[in-house]
């Protein structure tokens, strides 16, 4: 047996071990190892391959806890999946990007690789592709992003857009005027944008016209100069749609057309103008793709259970139907 010494501040133990040392648990469960605390100094007996990655889970744990960020559930188990692939160094410089700060003080960061690498498509291309499960954080870091480009003054408006596709319920049915019947379809980009910017902001860019936030049909027939638009959802477009969109970009303009291409609510026999787009212009200059995975859900880890659990379903009925 190998032993392993660290030397931690003391104040960030409790963060580090987490609730009834949770995280030191699933760390000595996961590498069949023994982690005991003695005042400042951590010690690490196992067997010396299981011993290399418990460390390097343990030093990516101090590492985010020294930056005074919360240690969750999917983070840990996100360290030792890239441990477990010898790809923890990048795993662990993820955090170190920062984008914005939200109204209540916390600092909005991309929390794994395939995030960051959607972060800098963003800010080095005009049109970018988020594609991906839900839980990845596309729309949100997307918003996060724009809201940056519009407080840095390289934008003067943002405008959020879906397509007016229901999931399985029909708008018609609901009480009120069509902004009435419209306005619960896209309040989670309203939420989004009252964490990130405030709601007495939001509102008054709002007035100003410099927050826009509407149904896809309502950009039909305009040009957008110098506006950081945000296509939400956009596996329910239609390819009509889809090209309609991409067509109004003007001078000084990004785009970001996000959507999660396993839930498609367009009606049977209608293709999805994501997918065509993605296929179409995945080789255009300017233009990048960026595809996130399960590995890349940032909610609660049950999440990231469903999502396997469904992929591997749906393989399971390709492959039956193959047969």
């Amino acid at each position: 047996m190998e032993q392993m010494r660290f030397q931690i501040d003391n104040r960030l133990i409790s963060v580090i071990f987490g609730s009834f040392d949770s995280n030191i648990k699933k760390i000595e469960n996961e590498y069949n190892v023994t982690v005991i605390n003695r005042g400042d100094d951590i010690v690490i007996t196992g067997e010396q391959d299981n011993l290399d990655h418990a460390a390097q889970v343990l030093n990516a744990l101090i590492k985010t806890a020294d930056k005074g960020e919360e240690i969750s559930e999917q983070s840990l188990n996100y360290f030792i999946d890239e441990a477990n692939e010898n790809n923890i160094e990048n795993a662990q410089s993820v955090s170190d990007d920062y984008i914005c700060t939200t109204i209540n003080g916390r600092a909005l960061r991309p929390k794994t690789i395939g995030q960051k690498k959607y972060i800098d498509s963003i800010r080095n291309n005009t049109i970018i592709f988020g594609v991906g499960p839900a839980g990845t954080g596309k729309t949100y870091l997307a918003m996060a992003m724009a809201i940056t480009a519009f407080k840095n003054n390289e934008v003067n408006r943002i405008i959020l857009t879906r397509p007016a596709i229901e999931a399985g319920e029909n708008l018609g049915f609901l009480p009120g005027d069509l902004q009435q019947k419209v306005d619960p379809y896209l309040r989670p980009l309203y939420d989004a944008l009252y964490e990130i910017m405030g709601a007495d902001t939001f509102l008054r860019n709002m007035e100003k016209g410099a927050v826009e936030v509407a149904p896809l049909a309502y950009m039909r027939g305009r040009t957008l100069d110098n506006s950081f638009i945000v296509l939400d959802e956009a596996q329910n477009t239609t390819p009509e749609q889809m090209k309609m969109f991409l067509t109004r970009l003007g001078y000084g303009s990004k785009a970001v057309i996000t959507g999660d291409v396993t839930q498609i609510d367009l009606p049977k026999g209608k293709n999805s103008g994501l997918i065509e787009a993605v296929k179409i212009l995945s080789e255009v200059e300017d233009i990048a793709v960026c595809k996130l995975t399960n590995k890349d859900v940032v909610r609660h880890p049950l999440v990231q259970n469903i999502i396997k659990a469904y992929e591997k379903y749906e393989k399971k009925q390709e492959y039956k139907k193959g047969k």
